[in-house]
């Protein structure tokens, strides 16, 4: 790490002790983030029991599509009366029934039509001509829609094949990063890019293999920390800063998590996923859920600590005379505001996310203290509560010690004598 920051406010180099100080702290974390990571990197994932034994997914196009009236479902007694014989279906049905030809692209049959079921139970896909598609390959048969002497259609129609649309979605992000944010837009998505690759190579594979997933995320978590952040930021003092900020609040976010976890008698099993993650990969679900607080709390972090930072540095340039005092209340006065802006945010996303469910309480007429204290809902509040504290405790720590670091290098350049000028300059 170089002495000059960017963004210095004196013009001059960090004050040394300030650099010694971080570098302290730094190149320890970074020797034992890097050993921890290389110790627990995981070698080839465990299979589970939960896949279908011998399938395989290829994908197709659908060239035409034959429908036909869907079977009435059975009512229960009561909902509603019973329909003429061979009546069609009602208008407001929103199944599609028949069958769909679909070019094979690859495997196999590639080349070939075959026919396969349209999907029609509650809340299948709606499939068109001319759709990309991926279907199921049941080497043992399964359901088809021209069952023949050897056997039922061994392909099933599964999903739709996003890929085109998902990579043009990717390039019209990457463009626009990149032609706002120019050489710093291109490290940031550099960045994204090792954040992404941590989280797929390293922190799913080493929890899938048994590895503590509480222990793996706050390795991950140092590891992605360290990289973006320089990376993104370059090698400073205020980078350092905000990277030193992030680490103190995102230990305090993770006791926080743990003691309300604890206290609320969470186990972090809401849903079929997590309970097929503990039934088929003996997966502790409370690490899990610990270990997920923490990564979703490191993206806002490090957002807030590079704001401090940044904006104390900043703020001493643009004020050489401030001292600490006035520093630390100038920045944050900014930090309270963006905290105010960051809180909503996180509401706002977590309500977002759980539009359904709440919909399905209301629906249900459940009194409110149920659904509060149920274990969905205590569990978004738990990680909702152990991240803005977190979030919170950002301001004043990363703060302090941005202003402390630029207050002891304008005391240094006060007390640095000063520098004679030459005879007949004009300045």
């Amino acid at each position: 790490m170089h002495a000059h920051a960017h963004g210095h406010s004196h013009g001059g180099p960090s004050d040394p002790t300030v650099v010694r100080a971080v570098l302290a702290v730094i190149v320890p974390l970074a020797v034992a983030t890097l050993a921890a990571l290389l110790w627990m990197w995981p070698g080839e994932v465990k299979a589970g029991g939960t896949g279908a034994e011998g399938m395989t997914k290829v994908g197709g196009t659908i060239v035409d599509i034959d429908l036909k009236p869907c079977p009435r479902p059975a009512a229960p007694p009561g909902a509603w009366p019973a329909a003429e014989p061979g009546a069609a279906p009602r208008p407001t049905d929103p199944r599609r029934c028949g069958n769909a030809h679909v070019r094979m692209e690859d495997g196999a049959q590639a080349g070939r039509v075959v026919t396969v079921a349209l999907p029609d139970g509650p809340g299948t896909q709606t499939f068109a001509t001319g759709d990309d598609v991926v279907l199921l390959h049941l080497p043992g048969g399964g359901p088809g829609a021209e069952p023949g002497p050897e056997g039922s259609s061994p392909y099933q129609l599964s999903d739709h094949d996003r890929s085109t649309g998902l990579w043009l979605i990717g390039a019209a992000f990457a463009l626009a990063v990149v032609a706002f944010g120019r050489w710093r837009g291109l490290t940031a998505l550099v960045g994204l890019a090792v954040t992404f690759g941590l989280l797929l190579t390293f922190l799913i594979p080493a929890i899938l293999n048994g590895s503590p997933p509480l222990a793996v995320a706050i390795v991950c978590a140092a590891a992605i920390m360290l990289a973006v952040l320089y990376l993104t930021h370059g090698f400073s003092v205020a980078t350092s800063i905000a990277v030193i900020g992030t680490l103190a609040s995102l230990a305090l976010t993770g006791l926080l998590a743990w003691l309300s976890i604890r206290l609320t008698h969470l186990s972090g099993i809401t849903d079929d996923s997590s309970l097929n993650l503990d039934l088929g990969y003996q997966i502790s679900t409370q690490g899990l859920l610990l270990a997920s607080i923490i990564i979703g709390s490191l993206g806002v972090l490090d957002d807030v600590t590079v704001t401090q930072s940044v904006t104390v540095t900043e703020l001493a340039r643009a004020n050489p005379s401030y001292g600490f005092g006035r520093l630390y209340r100038a920045a944050a006065r900014v930090g309270r505001a963006h905290i105010a802006s960051v809180i909503n945010t996180i509401i706002l996303a977590y309500a977002g996310a759980s539009l359904p469910l709440m919909l399905l309480f209301t629906v249900g007429r459940q009194p409110l203290g149920e659904v509060v204290t149920g274990p969905i809902i205590a569990q978004e509040i738990v990680r909702g509560a152990a991240g803005t504290v977190g979030l919170i405790a950002a301001v004043p720590i990363t703060t302090a010690l941005a202003a402390f670091a630029v207050s002891r290098r304008a005391a240094r350049d006060a007390e640095a004598p000063a520098v004679p000028q030459p005879a007949g300059s004009g300045m």
